[in-house]
């Protein structure tokens, strides 16, 4: 099973690695976390438009015309199944509680929850703790590489790029082997994930700043964040992802 996971994570990185190579030598590195700036800024536009003219109008119309409780029944199905993922990448980094806590969750919400329909185990206190297979990487010392921009999936680095296979293996929605799934669940994963930030997108659209630089700044605070479980050093290079201290577990 793990030499499965390291296997896929390897294909990810070979496939990271010639999409930077591609983009080598476009342009001047105005910042050091971000060398592929142009080819990342050119993906980014692609995005937006994209959103803009698709994924954002099927989005507001999902939030107002679907009803709340579908809204969060959905929401509830798709979180059930990113805590399958959680007990794995909990467990490779070694958090025996939290893996154990989503372990619990996936088992209640499941069950008695109706395929996680219901969030029965954040009533009784079971809590969610969300963690992909970057940060497993991430945690053990491998470093995040450049930052990049994915076509349709958005904000990444090469070490999370890397990580995708794994995530897409171990998600219930893409393993036939746990059940069958259409394309239609993951675009309705997308959607419910698209509305959820129409407020905040909405607030940026209206900000005037560099859209492009803010989004990779949050992202990469943000993820810098997580694989230190909420408290990384106060200084890091910027092509490095230290493995937070087991001491601080």
């Amino acid at each position: 099973m793990i030499s499965q996971l390291l296997s896929r994570s390897l294909q990810g990185l070979l496939v990271v690695g010639v999409l930077c190579l591609t983009g080598c030598a476009t342009g001047p590195q105005t910042n050091p976390a971000d060398p592929l700036e142009p080819l990342n800024r050119s993906v980014f536009r692609f995005n937006d438009t994209l959103d803009e003219n698709v994924l954002k109008p099927v989005a507001t119309g999902y939030r107002d015309y679907t009803p709340s409780l579908v809204q969060t029944g959905v929401r509830n199905v798709f979180n059930n199944f990113s805590d399958v993922s959680a007990v794995l990448n909990n467990g490779l980094q070694l958090k025996g509680r939290q893996a154990a806590s989503s372990l619990m969750r996936v088992v209640v919400n499941s069950t008695v929850g109706v395929y996680g329909l219901f969030d029965v185990a954040t009533a009784i206190k079971l809590e969610r703790y969300p963690e992909d297979f970057g940060q497993t990487l991430g945690y053990w010392g491998v470093r995040s590489g450049p930052y990049l921009v994915l076509p349709l999936l958005g904000p990444s680095t090469v070490r999370d790029t890397a990580g995708l296979p794994v995530d897409w293996q171990v998600d219930p929605v893409n393993n036939e082997r746990i059940a069958h799934f259409g394309p239609e669940t993951q675009i309705l994963r997308i959607v419910d994930k698209r509305a959820s930030y129409l407020a905040a997108g909405n607030m940026l659209n209206e900000a005037s700043i560099d859209k492009y630089a803010f989004l990779r700044d949050a992202y990469l605070q943000r993820r810098r964040s997580q694989i230190f479980d909420g408290n990384p050093p106060d200084e890091e290079l910027p092509d490095q992802s230290l493995a937070p201290s087991q001491s601080s577990k």
